[in-house]
């Protein structure tokens, strides 16, 4: 999950999970919970933006008007990406991008609360 309206300079990346195999249709709750105990066997979490390999949950600063969350999945040709847990989000998607099937986003537009 990216949020490119973070005032970062750079968005803000809140999850970032690999090697999901192909069959799954589904995560369970509780996937982003720290060291990823419900992600499926052989999947990981990288260390997102908040210095944590877990989910962060959205709160755009009050005032900074509406962040659109990005919720990617991308199916490789490739079952594994050969990448280490520390890895990072722009590097992943950097070693994958010769390797993409196919692609699919949700943009999710969740405005900040008022100043």
């Amino acid at each position: 999950m990216y949020d490119p309206q973070a005032p970062t300079g750079s968005g803000f990346w809140h999850v970032v999970a690999a090697d999901i195999p192909a069959a799954t249709t589904s995560l369970a709750a509780g996937a982003g919970t720290p060291g990823g105990p419900h992600l499926p066997d052989a999947a990981f979490q990288l260390t997102a933006d908040a210095g944590a390999a877990r989910y962060v949950g959205g709160a755009p600063p009050a005032g900074s008007g509406v962040h659109q969350y990005y919720i990617t999945v991308t199916a490789l040709s490739v079952p594994k990406t050969g990448l280490g847990q520390d890895a990072s989000a722009a590097y992943l998607g950097f070693s994958i991008a010769g390797q993409t099937l196919a692609r699919a986003t949700l943009i999710c537009p969740t405005p900040a609360p008022a100043a």
